[in-house]
């Protein structure tokens, strides 16, 4: 085909019975092209030897239209004379066809529609392209096409919020809060899920914090309280949480399930004779997973909402990492990694081995819907076995990628929240690393942390790392650069992010601090050994909400208060 190249539209005019040849009509749809310059890279066509204009390649129609011819004439000068006269593209068609055209068109491409006539102004700014610009680009995903007056005014809002909130990111213009709870004592564990943040103690409560929110109140999740449970509480040892459910994992095998919609009190409770090494929670649905000694189990509620034992699995060595596989809504699948083996574990195929290699232990573990990625510890560089990050088919079972030549260990992996195609990894060697899975070499390498990375997250332009020298980095992938850093005492467990928050955590190791009584009343001693959360926020409809002291904002519930935490005497939050 002469004339251009093929595009992405779809629909076909075909010229025929016009009594002309077809290099005349050629030439014309040629100085047509030119007189209104569409210099798009997906635009239409023309093509001389079929005299065919061709609009695209999907949903080819063959649309019949006579069109109105004018004076033919010879000369390149007359051609332009005659073509400023007499309009060449004289066909009508429906205005449905028309909007089908222009619905495979981007921003630039219908803006340059809109300066060709007023007839072709309306079509391009019909609300139904905008709404569809506005849900390709991931904005305004829940809200109907009759929810807003002018779409184009709509993507242009939420395009200029999406550079004002990475221009806060950069330059760290925004809300910093500390979520803390004196009465939990030490720090154990934290995880969030859009925004609300859950947080386990050494006193056994678990606490809720809602960062969306100005005063980020939420209740404290109360546990099942048996006849002879009247001493102490035993501490939190995992805590997860997703959009209907959250779950604690206590020292003395104790597992409570919360339900976000009814109330403090747990719906689902049961026990494993050892302590959990690991806890795991769907990211949609209500499956809970948690791996005690040598054995696995999985629970979850039917139809009814009665909660029962799915699956139980025997593993031959102790679990130090466990993953539900996201998007399986049939029968769960949970990815284990026991020392030097990972296991699929499946109701129907239970204790199938993903991978075995003796010696090889498996240093961080992550998966997404399809694959599975983990770091492996290698024999060293004396056996040319260096540490590298495997990553597995889930439905094949046969490794697609080795990733990366480290001296040291991988401590953290990333796949479920990175962009497609992509994986971020931190490493005792104190970097961080970025791999393209299509051609399986990193990207960029980012010198973070001395003490090694021991949490990191990335998404199309930035990463967030944390180390164990509680240093909260945040980086420009494509420049390579560091654009800000926070310090705090404790090693960085948890980070966690989305385009406008910014939740991490910094838990200290030692839970039972010398030098202080872990059950005296008075906590101030215990201050710098708590561990603490950070809640970042960059929204610009939040800065000046957000801007108010902590102090400000305090709920006045507290049981018990110190001399440097002392609330208002009038709460200016309810004036």
């Amino acid at each position: 085909m002469q004339g251009g190249q093929g595009n992405s539209l779809g629909v076909v005019l075909r010229t025929e019975g016009l009594g002309g040849r077809a290099g005349d009509w050629g030439m014309w749809g040629k100085l047509w092209w030119d007189r209104i310059q569409l210099g798009w890279g997906r635009g239409v066509v023309w093509d001389q030897r079929s005299a065919c204009m061709l609009v695209g390649e999907r949903d080819s129609v063959h649309v019949l239209r006579h069109l109105r011819r004018g004076n033919r004439v010879t000369g390149s000068a007359e051609m332009e004379n005659e073509i400023n006269e007499v309009p060449f593209f004289d066909v009508h068609l429906p205005y449905e066809l028309a909007l089908k055209i222009f619905q495979y068109l981007g921003k630039a491409e219908l803006g340059k529609c809109a300066q060709v006539s007023r007839t072709w102004k309306v079509l391009a700014e019909d609300e139904v392209l905008w709404y569809r610009l506005c849900q390709q680009e991931g904005y305004l995903l829940d809200v109907s096409i009759s929810e807003r007056p002018c779409w184009k005014l709509a993507l242009k809002d939420c395009r200029a919020k999406e550079r004002a909130l990475r221009t806060n990111w950069k330059n760290r213009s925004g809300a910093v809060s500390q979520l803390q709870y004196e009465l939990g004592k030490i720090l154990c564990d934290v995880h969030s899920c859009d925004g609300v943040v859950i947080a386990g103690y050494t006193s056994g409560e678990v606490r809720l914090w809602d960062t969306r929110t100005w005063d980020y109140t939420a209740p404290i999740l109360e546990p099942v309280q048996g006849p002879g449970d009247a001493g102490p509480q035993p501490h939190v040892s995992f805590v997860r949480i997703n959009s209907s459910l959250a779950v604690a994992a206590y020292e003395d095998g104790t597992v409570s399930v919360w339900s976000l919609m009814i109330g403090r009190e747990p719906i689902h409770r049961y026990q494993h004779n050892q302590r959990i090494q690991a806890l795991a929670l769907g990211s949609k649905g209500a499956t809970v997973a948690t791996a005690s000694g040598f054995e696995v189990k999985m629970e979850s509620p039917d139809d009814r909402g009665f909660w029962q034992t799915t699956g139980t699995f025997e593993i031959q060595k102790l679990v130090n990492f466990l993953h539900l596989v996201p998007e399986v809504w049939d029968s769960p699948v949970a990815v284990a990694a026991a020392e030097d083996v990972v296991y699929l574990l499946k109701v129907e195929d239970p204790g199938k081995i993903l991978h075995s290699v003796y010696g090889q232990p498996v240093t961080c573990l992550d998966v997404s819907a399809h694959e599975a990625a983990f770091g492996v510890k290698g024999f060293g560089w004396i056996l040319n076995e260096p540490n590298q990050v495997l990553l597995y088919n889930l439905e094949t079972s046969q490794c697609l990628k080795k990733l990366g030549n480290s001296m040291g260990d991988f401590t953290c992996v990333n796949l479920q929240d990175s962009p497609p195609n992509m994986l971020v990894t931190g490493n005792k060697d104190r970097r961080v690393r970025v791999y393209d899975l299509r051609r399986s070499e990193a990207l960029c390498s980012l010198y973070a942390h001395r003490l090694g990375v021991s949490a990191v997250q990335m998404d199309d332009w930035k990463i967030v790392s944390g180390g164990e020298d509680g240093l909260v980095c945040v980086w420009d992938q494509r420049m390579g650069t560091k654009l800000w850093e926070m310090h705090a005492r404790h090693p960085v467990r948890y980070v966690w992010f989305n385009s406008h928050s910014l939740i991490t955590a910094n838990i200290p190791d030692e839970k039972t601090p010398r030098g202080a009584s872990i059950m005296d009343d008075d906590l101030t001693a215990h201050r710098r050994h708590r561990g603490i959360i950070y809640a970042y926020e960059f929204s610009v409809d939040q800065l000046a909400v957000e801007s108010v002291l902590p102090i400000c904002r305090s709920s006045y519930d507290e049981v018990m208060g110190y001399n440097y935490n002392i609330s208002l005497a009038v709460p200016y939050d309810h004036i």
